[in-house]
């Protein structure tokens, strides 16, 4: 006994009262590039990237120059021709752009970097201690530079002892309209590994208990920022200590930033200080922070 299956096509009805066979329905690669274009505006780059793989058409969609400049900061071009080149620049997509700037990208002979957060597009600037000037640093008595896998850059500012201690960060640099915040990322003692283990070395760190150090912020259209921080040592691990706020309000201007840390009581030494780096970073992401 047997049972005859026949195969039935089904049919959906159009508005004309004919028929579409289930190959020639709607699908979403029908829908015209520019629309898709016009709706991934709307959305952050991680989902722009996710819907790039739906098919081919949003892929060329996603790729499309005008998506990926509603992404870029402002500043996009300025930070594009310090660290890509303006003839680099020219030669690349809006989406390769974004993508090169949201790397870590290094720049004035390798001792600044600057990132664009993928999901905010939010400026970050990281100035190392081999970019600050900081008072005897040539002179290997009182300071010198440590290699370690601790810091971005390789290696930290070392104070074995000194009366007069100041570090000064200048920077001209063009930002998004926001508010910023500087910070130092210091420790008192020498990190190493033993073993495996992190140990840290405090028996060379005398001084900073006596007075407090003073972080001092100016920028170019007359703001100004002080306070005084008596540098700690929680369970000798680094610490980011603020310097000050700024606001950029003027698009597409370059502002300049000039700050300072600085105990230069020289009724007594100090001594037992890493210096690794400055940040400038946007106010609203102050957790990032514990990624450095």
């Amino acid at each position: 006994m047997g049972a005859n299956i026949s195969s039935t096509e089904y049919t959906i009805e159009n508005d004309e009262g004919g028929s579409l066979s289930p190959s020639s329905r709607p699908s979403l690669g029908d829908i015209p590039e520019s629309c898709i274009s016009s709706f991934l505006m709307n959305l952050d780059p991680p989902d722009i990237c996710k819907l790039a793989r739906v098919n081919r058409t949003f892929h060329r969609a996603s790729s499309a120059d005008f998506v990926w400049e509603s992404k870029l900061p402002t500043c996009y071009k300025f930070i594009a021709n310090k660290v890509l080149g303006v003839e680099n620049l020219a030669s690349m997509s809006k989406k390769e752009i974004y993508a090169k700037l949201c790397q870590p990208n290094r720049f004035d002979s390798g001792t600044k970097e600057v990132w664009v957060d993928k999901c905010s597009g939010q400026v970050y600037l990281l100035m190392s201690s081999k970019s600050l000037k900081i008072t005897g640093i040539d002179d290997r008595r009182y300071w010198n530079y440590l290699p370690t896998q601790e810091s971005r850059f390789k290696s930290v500012a070392y104070l074995h002892q000194m009366w007069w201690v100041e570090v000064v960060g200048e920077v001209e640099f063009e930002f998004p309209v926001g508010s910023y915040s500087i910070f130092f990322r210091l420790q008192l003692g020498q990190a190493y590994k033993l073993l495996g283990r992190r140990v840290c070395n405090v028996d060379r760190v005398h001084g900073w208990n006596i007075k407090p150090v003073r972080f001092q912020l100016s920028t170019s259209n007359g703001q100004h920022s002080f306070s005084e921080f008596y540098l700690r040592d929680p369970e000798e691990d680094w610490v980011h200590y603020h310097v000050g706020d700024f606001v950029v309000e003027n698009p597409n201007e370059p502002t300049k930033v000039k700050f300072s840390l600085a105990q230069i009581d020289c009724t007594h030494p100090k001594g037992g200080l890493c210096l690794d780096y400055a940040i400038i970073s946007p106010i609203t992401s102050g957790e990032t922070l514990k990624q450095f």
